[in-house]
């Protein structure tokens, strides 16, 4: 071998390979890809041809393997199949006029129809939300199902796992599910595990990356839904995790931060829906399909009552169902619209939205933290600041050490949505996610509340502070935006 020809012939190697690589990038990369995210991508493998090519072969894209997605499918027909309460739907003087097409556009994307006949509870504090779960899994009689992107016993959780060791003993079915790296990554995870095998408590890990045992995926999705079902009667959801405030993370006791969620407890027709996640989730992980446990419920007798749809998203399905929902009711919003998302790094089409709502005499608000746990996304939500305030979005700051991780957002007095899924790329593309929208001015007007205890401890960003930030921080937020749009 003449290793002086082949390393005369090296650059030229080179050079053809980059050529290859950026014609096949220029083909390849816009195809089924937001602008933003095409654009990032091809900048990445353009600048770094060859690192930036194998980077995108391992995250560029987001879909799940073909029989995963078959299953969603699968069992979209079924979920429709197992639900009632459609009659129960009131559309009265108060209904919104533009809401019918927003309910059909959830349907035809998640399969899940808007049903009536259900009663809501807020819960905004983080330890009487897991008490109250508690409560719940105590009175269990048939079975309980739990699925969190993030379990772990730990101190402030012992309790919780106590009732589902205590409904397993009596002959309650037990199934857990969370989200593998998640948990993986997080203290107690060994003795987790350990507790629930001691129970005897079936449990799967969703989206588990294990390369080596057939089980390869693009290591980023995630399962970050947060699901309690109980006897198919009473269901949760919403943004808290089963964990200790702190997350159990060194770091953050030492910086004092504290989570601040939001969970919804719920009976009605739409608990069927809820628990329709889980089976949708349980079915993907095992190949198993709890079709006996999923009857549906009557309706719960009330002056009061709401209607209300699930709204399921992520890579399982062929759009980005949570997205089209927040655009739909953005544009929709006449008066007043008030979003909570602890990590804001929309697209261009929800930035549009959102700006064009407030340029065209809406109220916007927008809820964000003043500290994080996430550096690029924390710089990356930062970067959108100088176009919001502009066109007149007003910015409020919770008050740090408290991160407030609730995820939701109202629309003038007749419609909000809670749940699980931030206004950001991941959630968008990225993660299995769960929303809640929900028809009531009831509901709306206690939501309200919530948000107005926000502002009490929140500090209005002005755009004359915002203006006069550090050169430094400038460069750190934009390129944390060009980051995080890489997806």
């Amino acid at each position: 071998m003449d290793w002086r020809k082949l390393l005369k012939a090296a650059p030229t190697v080179l050079a053809v390979i980059n050529i290859i690589i950026r014609v096949a990038a220029v083909v390849r990369i816009p195809r089924d890809r937001r602008p933003t995210s095409a654009m990032a991508w091809l900048v990445t493998v353009f600048a770094l041809p060859i690192p930036g090519a194998l980077l995108f072969l391992l995250f560029g894209s987001s879909k799940l393997p073909q029989d995963r997605r078959d299953k969603q499918s699968e069992i979209n027909s079924y979920i429709v199949d197992t639900t009632s309460g459609l009659d129960l739907v009131r559309q009265d003087a108060t209904w919104p006029r533009w809401l019918e097409s927003v309910v059909e556009l959830n349907t035809t994307l998640g399969s899940m129809p808007l049903v009536g006949g259900n009663t809501a509870e807020l819960l905004p504090d983080y330890a009487p939300s897991i008490a109250a779960m508690t409560r719940a899994v105590e009175k269990a009689e048939r079975y309980v199902h739990v699925e969190f992107y993030i379990l772990t016993r730990d101190d402030t959780t012992a309790g919780f796992f106590a009732a589902l060791a205590d409904a397993r003993a009596r002959g309650v079915i037990v199934r857990v599910l969370y989200d593998h790296i998640a948990t993986l990554r997080h203290p107690y995870f060994a003795q987790t595990k350990a507790f629930l095998r001691d129970a005897d408590i079936p449990f799967r890990e969703m989206l588990p990356f294990k390369p080596f045992r057939s089980a390869w995926r693009r290591p980023d999705l995630r399962n970050h839904r947060k699901v309690l079902v109980v006897d198919g009667v009473v269901g949760f959801m919403g943004s808290q995790n089963m964990v200790d405030p702190s997350y159990n993370k060194k770091g953050n006791i030492k910086r004092g931060l504290q989570w601040k969620d939001l969970m919804v407890r719920l009976e009605g027709p739409v608990v069927a829906g809820v628990n329709a996640i889980f089976v949708t989730d349980w079915y993907a992980e095992t190949g198993e399909l709890l079709t006996r446990e999923t009857d549906p419920m009557h309706a719960v007798p009330s002056d009061r009552a709401i209607d209300c749809q699930v709204v399921p998203s992520g890579p399982g399905f062929d759009k980005e169902n949570n997205l089209r929902l927040f655009n739909a009711l953005v544009y929709s919003a006449q008066s007043r619209l008030v979003i909570v998302s602890p990590y804001f790094v929309p697209d261009d089409s929800m930035l549009y939205a959102i700006t064009t709502a407030a340029e065209r005499g809406v109220e916007v608000q927008l809820f964000g933290c003043e500290v994080a746990d996430q550096a690029v996304v924390y710089h990356a939500q930062r970067s959108y600041y100088d176009t919001l305030l502009d066109a007149g979005v007003r910015i409020f700051l919770y008050e740090k050490p408290v991160v407030l991780h609730a995820k939701h957002f109202t629309v003038d007095d007749d419609v909000a949505v809670v749940g699980s899924s931030n206004m950001d790329m991941r959630s968008f593309s990225l993660n299995f996610e769960v929303s809640l929208m929900v028809r009531g001015r009831d509901f709306v007007s206690r939501l309200r509340a919530v948000e107005d205890d926000y502002r009490k401890h929140s500090r209005e960003l002005t755009i004359d502070e915002w203006r006069t930030r550090s050169v430094k921080s400038q460069v750190l937020d934009n390129v944390a935006r060009l980051t995080a749009t890489v997806q």
